[in-house]
């Protein structure tokens, strides 16, 4: 048994005797409430999930086992220029809790090196698609048609004690991480570069070598992947990705199809597709009023127009977070350290003044900060990497590190099927009438 397997094992065994212990003593406890408010918004607030790798404060933002971002920029191990995290330093972490050592992301870096030939039949699948196939549905079928390799579904069939869920699912993680970047980067050469694909550079990490196989050798690029993938890894369980990967996952379908489930959702306009749409916003706002450098004054204009047509501002607003996100800073510290001037960037910035301002004049809008998406769009154009339509599938590839390393844990502490209770309008009706009933008794 390898060395990050042994020590997840000796983790999840203790961890899942002590959830065994808390609940056979206080699994009755009453921790919360549901309004019919929550019920018909979407469950938003509902604790109904158990998500070990990060966890979410509306203040401070995402933790990874209890590490800001800022705290994981200075603590983890950096890539070759000593300026980002590795994103391996971050999945060990969030695998077992322990920020690794230089010598142990060296290791891990290796596994995934080792892991990572793509079969050949998944290529084969990718070509007989049109080019013009969504980025993001190439790679849900890449994803899909690499569950034929699944260490996790032939062993079930084999014959496998619950118990030992996790050792094959542990092995299908690794393998499908190590494995990611070149069936992304093949969508992106072949979608938008006719078929030049690049080789693995495998003197390279895991985000570098990511950068070079998208054709981009810049080290700066390169250090961009590094940050890049590490803060989009993860945003605890109750987003849409995390979510489905966790009931697709619930049901023991094997970590490619929780995969593929949690990239579907990911694909959505309201979750990952989003910072897509930011860069479409602003192009369609540069060419509404004709420059690239836009005023303060001219960019608060287009963004009242909007919103009085009854549109959104992409990137603006979050279900939890109440202050600027941290991914956001981070990208924002990024460019101002590595970057000159950049018309788009500077866009994003004066937008980032502009906007909250107006959101918060409405009334309407808990949250008036921007989000990572946001950001992350401009330092890719920045850079080169200026198909929009691609970048959803940038963030899908980090969000595999939190989603897979959670079904790891979640096949450890022997989680059970997924299965809300639902109701209908004439349930919901009902409790209103005993409510107003049972009031009026109270005040007769």
């Amino acid at each position: 048994m390898d060395p990050l397997k042994q020590l997840f094992h000796e983790k999840a065994t203790a961890q899942r005797n002590k959830i065994k212990t808390m609940l056979k003593e206080h699994g009755e406890l009453v921790v919360d409430q549901v309004t019919l408010g929550q019920i018909y918004g979407g469950a938003r607030n509902i604790k109904s999930m158990v998500w070990e790798t990060s966890d979410l404060d509306s203040e401070l933002g995402i933790k990874f086992r209890g590490y800001s971002i800022p705290e994981l920029r200075d603590l983890l191990p950096k890539g070759t220029d000593k300026k980002e995290p590795r994103p391996e330093g971050l999945f060990w972490l969030m695998l077992v809790g322990e920020v690794p050592t230089v010598e142990q992301v060296e290791w891990l870096t290796l596994q995934w090196t080792h892991r990572s030939n793509v079969p050949e039949h998944v290529f084969k699948v990718l070509d007989t698609l049109p080019e013009t196939t969504h980025p993001m549905t190439q790679l849900i079928i890449a994803v899909t048609a690499m569950q034929s390799e699944s260490c996790y579904a032939r062993r079930y069939d084999e014959g496998l004690h619950k118990e030992e869920y996790w050792d094959p699912t542990y092995e299908d993680v690794m393998n499908l991480i190590a494995r990611l970047p070149r069936v992304a980067a093949y969508i992106y050469r072949r979608s938008f570069h006719g078929g030049n694909h690049i080789a693995p550079n495998i003197q390279l990490d895991w985000a570098g070598n990511f950068a070079h196989m998208l054709g981009f050798d810049k080290a700066d690029f390169r250090s961009l992947m590094r940050l890049y993938l590490t803060i989009h890894a993860d945003h605890e369980g109750g987003n849409a990705s995390a979510h489905t990967s966790h009931l697709v996952g619930s049901t023991l379908s094997d970590a490619y199809l929780s995969f593929a489930g949690a990239m579907a959702a990911l694909a959505g306009p309201l979750h990952g597709l989003a910072n897509q749409e930011v860069v479409g916003w602003i192009y369609k706002m540069l060419d509404a009023l004709g420059t690239r450098t836009p005023t303060k004054d001219q960019i608060a204009g287009y963004v009242k127009a909007t919103i009085d047509a009854g549109q959104v501002i992409p990137g603006y607003g979050h279900a939890v977070l109440r202050q600027p996100d941290p991914r956001f800073m981070a990208l924002k510290d990024f460019a101002e350290k590595n970057m000159g001037h950049d018309d788009v960037v500077q866009v994003v910035w004066d937008v980032f003044e502009t906007v909250p301002p107006i959101l918060e004049s409405l009334g309407k809008v808990k949250n008036p900060w921007p989000n990572v998406d946001a950001h992350s769009g401009a330092l890719l154009i920045h850079y080169g990497l200026s198909e929009f339509n691609f970048y959803t599938v940038l963030f899908g590839v980090s969000r595999a590190l939190g989603v897979l390393s959670q079904l790891v844990w979640s096949r450890a502490l022997g989680f059970p099927l997924e299965r809300p209770k639902s109701v209908t309008t004439d349930w919901a009706l009902e409790q209103i009438a005993k409510h107003t009933a049972a009031t009026a008794t109270n005040h007769a």
